[in-house]
């Protein structure tokens, strides 16, 4: 007996309602049973009865106002649920462990938290001379690359209530401490794409990072090499460091769901 293709198992009804859902996308978030009659080619009385039962189990309400229909709080448990098994440690790891074969250098990725950057994971070089992984340690994200490179597509008004209110502290002569002159800086990183750490943190290591973003298009982290000054030269940087990490950054998005 040959074996049936999946196509001829589809339940019409629940594709149906899949169709339905798939409605409310991007600036449409609320639709009424004309509009949605139009849009699946099928009769009022029976898109009623699928928004009916979508609302029974919370996947669809209705605004009372406006009697339009929207989707519910069963969505975005789902949403929620796929982003923890998709999440951004486990997609990221393989990508970190590829990035060190091809540089050989030590690679993170890390968080905003607050004023702060956390780096949750590294995968080391073999080097003998090597940046010492920081997974846990808060570090300030005005002076790393990492925390730069997240904080640059910020609004101003959102920058302005972000940095801290008190006076930057200066941790190598070269850290930018001037708030006029680091939103200037940031608006660069924003344009390109990555940011470069020029021992801004630590003298003698230099760091470059790239956004991670989400489904939602929202940068949720970054990816950074980290090294001694002495191996990221200039040139090092442009031919090699910067494509890859941005590369990196892009993978790890794509993985949770970001298209540009």
């Amino acid at each position: 007996m040959a074996k049936k293709e999946k196509s001829e198992y589809i339940i019409q009804a629940v594709s149906h309602a899949l169709d339905l859902l798939e409605q409310f996308h991007d600036e449409v978030d609320e639709l009424g049973v004309t509009e949605l009659s139009k849009r699946l080619k099928l009769h009022k009385n029976n898109v009623f009865r699928l928004l009916a039962t979508l609302e029974s189990r919370n996947y669809i309400e209705q605004n009372k106002v406006t009697e339009n229909y929207r989707l519910g709080l069963k969505t975005l448990e789902l949403g929620q649920t796929f982003i923890k098994q998709m999440g951004l440690l486990r997609q990221s790891r393989p990508v970190l462990e590829a990035l060190v074969k091809e540089c050989n250098e030590t690679t993170y990725v890390a968080i905003l938290k607050e004023f702060h950057i956390v780096y949750l994971d590294v995968v080391e070089t073999d080097l003998t001379v090597r940046v010492v992984p920081r997974v846990g340690a808060r570090l300030p994200a005005y002076c790393t690359a990492a925390g730069k490179v997240q904080i640059a597509y910020m609004t101003d008004e959102e920058l302005e209530n972000y940095l801290p209110t008190k006076e930057m502290k200066r941790y190598t002569p070269k850290t930018v401490t001037d708030r006029e002159e680091l939103k200037k800086h940031l608006k660069v990183i924003a344009e390109q794409g990555y940011a470069i750490d020029d021992e801004e943190m630590d003298v003698g290591v230099k760091c470059v990072g790239a956004p991670i973003r989400d489904y939602t298009r929202r940068i949720i982290g970054a990816v950074s090499i980290s090294g001694p000054s002495m191996r990221f030269t200039d040139e090092r940087l442009e031919k090699e460091l910067i494509p890859l990490v941005i590369r990196s950054g892009e993978e790890i998005s794509h993985k949770l769901g970001y298209h540009k």
